[in-house]
């Protein structure tokens, strides 16, 4: 189940359990947790510092804020994103509704889906 072996991921997620059982099913998928951040402004320091990044998933709630500012900084960075949000696409504001979405509670499969098209460089290797 090492698809994407090789990918780097970057994940910020503000709930523990979540944070690891992401990590869990990223490893399992051959993907490389290069980042993961828990608060705003660390998820933020690390999206300017970060080194390369195949793909980022952020919980677009973290910590009763929005995680919108690190989606523009790796935006402008060229990082494809997928946003995790208990709300669906209808949870996002119009200028972030193009991208990937996974819906809280997500399954291996709803991952599997969103990181596929994103990471095909890694599925054709």
């Amino acid at each position: 189940m090492t698809k994407f072996t090789g990918s780097r991921v970057f994940v910020v997620e503000d709930e523990t359990l979540v944070l690891f059982g992401l990590e869990d099913v990223l490893s399992d998928l051959g993907c490389e947790v290069v980042g993961q951040a828990m608060r705003l402004e660390q998820a933020i320091t690390m999206a300017e510092a970060l080194g390369a990044v195949d793909v980022a998933i952020l919980d677009v709630n973290i910590g009763g804020t929005t995680v919108f500012p690190v989606a523009q900084i790796l935006k402008e960075r060229g990082v494809p994103l997928i946003f995790a949000t208990g709300y669906g696409r209808a949870g996002l504001p119009p200028e972030w509704q193009s991208y990937a979405v996974i819906v809280k509670p997500y399954s291996v499969q709803d991952i599997e889906r969103a990181l596929t098209p994103l990471l095909a460089d890694y599925t054709s290797k």
